[in-house]
């Protein structure tokens, strides 16, 4: 009771300030195109903070790219809309939905901004389950002949079993047939099915007969070519990770990475030092921070890391979809360790036996294997190039622009 007076207090008061500094919605201010596609997520797009975030920047681009006006609604509440990354959308040519009044005076909310926008869209791209759950009705019943496409980022019942299969929390079970029931209704209901993987794809096929509505769209990544600059095996120190503590398969990967993992590693290598970039660090992985174990938060140019570090190392225990850190290690020839869960989606083709592990000592053993041996260090940079080959550009566009002609 008290929280909504509360909220509605909040709408009141930006209600009031959108007034005086006369923020009036005129459709006649957005650009409209022959192809009009909705996306709808839960933030703004925070692209150098998370792999999905960076995904569906990518997306949005190849979008515009194509002469698609782009409209983005990011679900939040009115009075927390603001985001330093939505300025930069704008810059790009997207339509983003910022709160306003009417000429009545009333609050346009995110709902009744889709009501405006969707008769004249023709693909709503809603992003991840509960999204494409909550809005898919309002957007149909807007435009019936609009085309919904359900982008499911990962298969969330999937990352769900497996932690639950990890941890033995029944509550992650619940949680895990509760996503299944909504991501295959949403399946149903979508015109469009976006996996982000073959394993995903290959999972969802399982529980979900009809394939043809399915289609792969994974992550977009472009190999750094080597050149002068490129530093090698020698002039090359530290083991680094990358990843939002947002999501929950990161800081398992952390907390194993330094307490079943390095010990084993710092047997051999007592002088080798973590580095862990992510954002949101959460209160329990800050405990972890020692002189050999570096927090060093979110970091803006990851690149001048990456370009630095021997060795890349991603200890994911469960998850499902494409794991945007392997890809960032493979783009600057960076040789990695990761498991069976951070490798899919991905072809390792004859790197993985070297790359590749699950238990504790194996992982230790490759990491030391990696960070000492020049020949398999030197082999396994060599190879990324290849590995990102199907994450292309070119291949992305083309399978985005099925979508919009089909």
């Amino acid at each position: 009771m008290f929280k909504s007076i509360k909220n509605k207090y909040k709408i009141s008061l930006l209600t009031k300030r959108l007034k005086k500094e006369k923020k009036t919605f005129d459709i006649h201010d957005f650009t409209f195109s022959k192809k009009n596609v909705l996306i709808i997520d839960e933030i703004i797009p925070e692209f150098n903070k998370d792999s999905g975030s960076r995904r569906l920047t990518e997306i949005i681009k190849l979008l515009l790219k194509n002469n698609v006006a782009v409209f983005l609604v990011a679900d939040l509440k009115q009075y927390k809309y603001k985001s330093d990354y939505l300025q930069k959308f704008i810059d790009l040519g997207v339509n983003v939905y910022q709160p306003s009044v009417d000429s009545r005076g009333k609050l346009v909310t995110k709902e009744r901004f889709i009501q405006f926008i969707a008769p004249k869209t023709t693909i709503a791209w809603l992003h991840r389950p509960m999204i494409f759950n909550k809005f898919h009705a309002l957007i149909k019943a807007a435009n019936p002949n609009v085309r919904l496409v359900f982008d499911m980022v990962d298969f969330h019942y999937v990352r769900l079993l497996r932690e639950y299969e990890l941890s033995g929390n029944k509550a992650l079970k619940v949680e895990a047939e509760k996503f299944l029931k909504i991501e295959l209704e949403n399946c149903k209901l979508a015109d469009t099915v976006i996996a982000i993987s073959k394993t995903d794809k290959q999972l969802l096929k399982q529980h979900f007969n009809a394939s043809e509505k399915v289609v792969l769209i994974s992550n977009i990544h472009q190999h750094v070519d080597k050149n002068s600059d490129f530093i090698g095996f020698e002039n090359r120190k530290d083991i680094l990770f990358v990843g939002s503590f947002r999501h929950d398969p990161n800081n398992d990967a952390v907390k194993y990475l330094k307490q079943n993992i390095m010990p084993l590693v710092w047997q051999t290598l007592p002088e080798v030092k973590v580095n862990i970039v992510g954002s949101y660090i959460t209160e329990d992985i800050k405990l972890l921070a020692s002189n050999r174990f570096n927090l060093l938060g979110f970091v803006d140019n990851i690149n001048v890391t990456l370009n630095s570090a021997k060795l890349f190392v991603a200890p994911l225990r469960f998850g499902a979809g494409i794991k945007g850190k392997i890809g960032q290690s493979l783009e600057h020839s960076l040789p990695l360790v990761t498991t069976d869960v951070g490798a899919e989606g991905f072809d390792f083709e004859n790197q993985q036996e070297i790359m590749i592990a699950n238990s504790a000592e194996e992982i230790a053993h490759k990491i030391v294997a990696l960070y000492t041996k020049k020949v398999l260090w030197d082999a396994a940079s060599d190879s990324c190039q290849s590995i990102l080959k199907p994450f292309s550009l070119a291949t992305t566009e083309a399978q985005i622009l099925q979508i919009v002609n089909p």
